[in-house]
Order: structure tokens, then sequence, then C-alpha cells
């Protein structure tokens, strides 16, 4: 109780408790007042903090947005970005679209630890409580939060399989509690109602009822709880501390981009209505990041404007200072210059002791490169000569995932991946008129013209090993050329496919780990479910197992979806023969698990 009064006081009696009419009006300006302010907390630093706050033509409630609070999962992040520039009839909107900028640009969930699990009493000293410190006091300011989230798999409220079960987050709102009584006002929040409500609004969208959204009740404070480690999370603190309503809004990883937006953007639109919050709907800018030109200043010389793939030429010893970048993207753009200065140099005047390359990314995708090159002591002033033609980097798809490499890369793959080469973005005029040939593949065989853009290919069928550039099949390349001059290369790295562990769950309750030529014994009675299998293989991209006999193949386990089986002696059409377990991946085996049907045997259940 001392803490929410004290938190009441601070944030001079917040919008988000509705503890009194003039504390919005502390805050937000009256109506006809319509404008956007933008701020910059911690600026220079590679953790900047950018935070937009527009104000409706009419007073009315304050939505906060949190994007990016953990670096892989973009969904949010560029959810929440087109909100920043959303006009207002009615309401207030506070958009923080990249609340972790450094993991976003590492693509990475963290960098010292889980921003989401530092709001709690004792959070360690790093950049992530300073972030977060700014995060408390705007929630305070709010009447409803949102924290934008890309989830594992699909929440279900009851086992369905592996990926779909109660331990699952994606495609579900999530809330800390059903209802709440905030302690200072006495005024209940239904939280389950208002997600259930938001639910029901955004599936009406959604054709597939596989993916449509649930209520995912986390019932956090609860001494059973299966998520005990969220009491140290934005919308707990919200809840708890301030008073106000929060929830996750969790879209499925395992779904395209541009549909993790769509669904990110039907929910905040819902949220908006139910707040009474009249807003212009933004639409999904999907453009490929591309960098124009960098503003450069060497020591104190006038800047220079440096294009895409051009070369700057300075002096060992140099201050190089970049003060801008155009590109066809406002926010989330970062310039690092590689091996000097820290990941977004930006602002920062940077002495550059070697040969270096400016790399220019939208979040986590490079979109641009400069090349530093270093003349000698006695050159002249600095100068920017024309770049000689060169791949920037390659943009592909691996098993249906959008993923770019910069020129020279190495492409780690599985035997049985799915290539697909998109395209390569270089710094001609038009990228078109190159030639993108991987060495060792034919897309089409009545007329081979080297030019392999845009088929799929299939890495255990496909490739001629030959061609590869060990011999044996397990290194290959994609050479670029224009008019015969090799312009980059793309290295592509093949490893064999390999089967670690099954999860076996027998009548529903005794799991066996059961490893590669294991055998499961059985009464002729038992039903067997594959709960996961365990592979080298990202997300288990066209792994499936079935039960095989002489007679008798039947799925049991298809990449994520766990179908169960009822098998035993009276099922087999040959009860001579020995059954298995195989596991597959496009019709090639992984490994076996050999099944023992014996008198006597029993299992819990």
């Amino acid at each position: 109780m001392a803490k929410i009064l004290q938190n009441a006081r601070r944030a001079s009696l917040r919008a988000g408790v509705c503890l009194c009419v003039f504390g919005i009006f502390c805050f937000f300006p009256a109506a006809g007042w319509a404008k956007r302010t933008h701020e910059i907390f911690f600026q220079g630093t590679d953790y900047e903090l950018h935070v937009f706050r527009i104000y409706g033509q009419e007073p009315g409630k304050t939505l906060l947005l949190i994007g990016g609070i953990q670096g892989d999962e973009p969904g949010g992040f560029l959810s929440a970005d087109l909100y920043a520039d959303m006009d207002l009839a009615r309401g207030n909107l506070v958009v923080v679209p990249r609340a972790n900028f450094y993991s976003i640009v590492l693509n990475r969930r963290e960098v010292n630890g889980d921003m989401n699990r530092q709001f709690g009493d004792n959070p360690v000293e790093n950049y992530e409580a300073k972030i977060v410190s700014i995060l408390k006091e705007l929630t305070a300011q709010s009447d409803c939060l949102l924290n934008l989230h890309d989830g594992s798999g699909f929440y279900a409220p009851t086992w369905e399989g592996p990926m779909r079960n109660p331990k699952r987050f994606g495609q579900s709102i999530i809330a800390d509690c059903d209802t709440y009584t905030v302690p200072v006002t006495g005024k209940t929040l239904y939280l389950g109602d208002m997600a259930r409500a938001v639910a029901e609004k955004v599936n009406v969208h959604i054709a597939d009822p596989s993916i449509r959204f649930h209520f995912n009740n986390h019932r956090t404070k609860d001494p059973d709880t299966l998520h005990a480690e969220q009491r140290k999370s934005a919308t707990y603190y919200a809840l708890f501390e301030c008073g106000v309503p929060a929830f996750g809004i969790e879209t499925s990883k395992s779904l395209p981009l541009e549909t993790k937006i769509r669904h990110h953007n039907l929910a905040i639109n819902a949220f908006m209505e139910l707040l009474d919050i009249a807003p212009e709907t933004p639409g999904i800018y999907m453009d490929p990041p591309v960098m124009r030109y960098v503003v450069m200043a060497v020591n104190d010389n006038v800047p220079v404007a440096v294009t895409n793939g051009h070369t700057l030429r300075v002096r060992q010893g140099d201050m190089v200072t970049i003060s801008s970048v155009e590109a066809n993207y406002e926010r989330g753009v970062s310039a690092d210059i590689l091996k000097h200065g820290t990941l977004n140099d930006v602002g920062k005047p940077i002495r550059i002791t070697s040969p270096t390359q400016v790399v220019v990314r939208k979040d986590q995708h490079p979109c641009g490169m400069i090349n530093i090159v270093l003349d000698a002591v006695d050159a002249p002033a600095p100068s920017v000569v024309s770049a000689l033609p060169g791949v920037l980097f390659f943009e592909t798809r691996i098993n249906g995932n959008e993923q770019l490499f910069m020129n020279n890369g190495t492409a780690k793959l599985v035997k049985g991946d799915r290539l697909q080469l998109v395209d390569v973005m270089t710094n001609l005029a038009d990228s078109s008129k190159v030639l993108v040939n991987f060495k060792g593949y034919v897309g089409d065989k009545t007329d081979n013209d080297g030019e392999d853009r845009g088929y799929v290919i299939h890495t255990d069928r496909d490739l001629w090993a030959r061609y590869s550039l060990d011999g044996t099949g397990k290194k290959y390349q994609v050479v670029v050329t224009h008019n015969e001059t090799v312009l980059g290369r793309l290295l592509l790295e093949l490893e064999e496919p390999r089967l670690d562990y099954v999860i076996v769950e027998v009548n529903s309750a005794d799991k066996r780990c059961l490893y590669p030529g294991d055998s499961l014994a059985l009464a002729a009675t038992d039903t067997i479910n594959v709960l996961d299998i365990k592979t080298n293989i990202p997300t288990n991209a066209g792994v499936q197992a079935y039960l095989k006999g002489p007679t008798t193949r039947l799925a049991l386990f298809s990449e994520t979806k766990t179908v169960p089986r009822k098998v035993g002696l009276h099922d087999m059409a040959d009860r001579g023969s020995r059954y298995k377990i195989e596991v597959e991946r496009e019709q090639s085996a992984l490994g076996f698990i050999f099944l023992d049907f014996e008198k006597g045997v029993q299992h819990g259940g």
C-alpha cells in the first residue's frame, strides 16, 4: 500500500489509476491542442531511447505502447513504429517503438540481461535498468500499457502438442490476473474481460482458426503459477505497483513477419477502440531498407555526403564523425564503423587507426556500406572516390524465412534445407543486370543461363557435389558477376542432418527420452505420443516421425505437431515383425527408435 501511495505522489496523480481528472491534464494538453512530441534519452549511446507522444484533438485516455523490449521480436517493434506518426482525433498515445535498441541491432533477446525482468525491486545496475526507470515513469502517466512481443509457438489452454500448449505464448493476450482491485482507489480492473473483448474483435479479421488469439491468464501472483518469472515484468509492475491495466500482446514467432505486424496492429486498434481513442490506422510499410548516403566530416573539414558503396580516403589518426544517415526509413537506422567506436557511431568522433567499413543497418538488417581506406600520412585532404562495383548483401530465404548475408559472408545450412536466392543488393544502378550463379546447381535444365535467383533449391537433392569447393558436397559458393567481373560471393556450408533424441509419452503419463537406436518396451494396449524431437535442424523444418512396420506407416509427428496413436500387438498386421518409430526429413531417415511388444509390461496411466 505504501509503495502504491509513493508512486502515486511521484507521478503527480497519474492518469493510469484515474486518481484525479486534473492528473491527466498535467501531462496532456487541452482539447484542440493536438500535437506530437519526440524525446530522446541517453543520446549518443548505443541504447538511445526514443519516446513519441501523440496528443488528440480532444482529451481522452492515454495508451502506452512498448515495442522491442526484447530485440529479436521484430513484429512488436515494427508495429509500434507505425504508430509514432499517427494523428489522433481523441485521446493520447505514448509510443516507445524500440525500448532496447542495442539488442535490436544485435538481433538478440538481451544484452546484459532480459530487460523485461528488470522491473522488480532490485534491478541490476546496467543500461537496461536506466531505460526501465524511464519506462516506469511513462507507465505511471498512462491509462493502459501494451507490451508488444513475438512469442514461441501457440498458446492453448490445454496440451495439444509441444508447440501448442499452456506454456507457449504466441497468439495470446496475456494479463497477470483476471481481475484486480486497486488498493488506493478501490477500482476493480476487469483485465480478463478486456482481453477477451479485444481477442473477439481481432479474431473477426483472422480467417485461420489455428492462429486466432486467446486470453492467457498467467495468474502471476498465485503460488502455483507457471510464470513466476513474470513478477519482474513490465505488465506486473504496471498492474500491481501503478494500478494500470497492462497486457502482453504476443504474436507467434512461427508466423511471417508481415502477418505478425498486422496482428499486432489489429490488437492495438482494438484496445484503442476499447479506450475510446480515435485513431488514423497506419498501413504496413515493408519496403526493403536502402541507405542512400551518409554525411561525414573528417577532422574540421566541411562534411561530405558519401553514397552507398563508395569509398572515403583518410589518413591514419584522422577523426571521422558521422552526422546523419539518409535512408528510406527515418527510425531504427544506425551506422557502425567496424572495429572502431561502438555499435552505433552516429554523432561520435571516431579516430581511424586502420582500414575499415561503415555498415548502416535498419534495426538488425544491413542496408548499406561505405569503405574507409588509409592514405599516406602526407597525403592531401581526405577525399571521396567512386566505388568499385560490388555486392552489398545477399537477400535469401531459408525454409521460407528471410535472411540477409553480407558480401563474402557464410550461410550455414543443414542438408535438406530449402534455399532461395531472392536477390542481391549492389552499388550498381541496376542490380538486375548482374548474374547470380550457384556453383553446383542448375535452375533451368532446359536453358542453363547461370542465373539462379528465384529458384527454391533443395539442398539434399538438387546440388552437384563435384562442383562444390571441397569436392565432397559440404561447401559451395554463390558468385555474382557483371560483364564477367566478379562482384561478390556468398559461401554455403552444409551440415548433415542429425537426430539427437525423441521424447515419447506412454499412456499420457510416462515420458521417455530415447536416443537413436534405443528400444521401447510396450504392452499390447499402450498409447504413445511423440511429444518432441530434437535435431540440429532449426524449428525442425520438414521433420516427421512415423510408426513403421512391414505394412504399416502411421504419422506420429510433423514438424511441431504430435499425432496420438494407439499401438499394440492387436493393431499389427505382422505380429512377428519388429516395429519402429522412424524420424525422417524429406523422406531421408534421420534415425530409429525400436518398439518391442512384450506381455506383462506395465506403464503408468
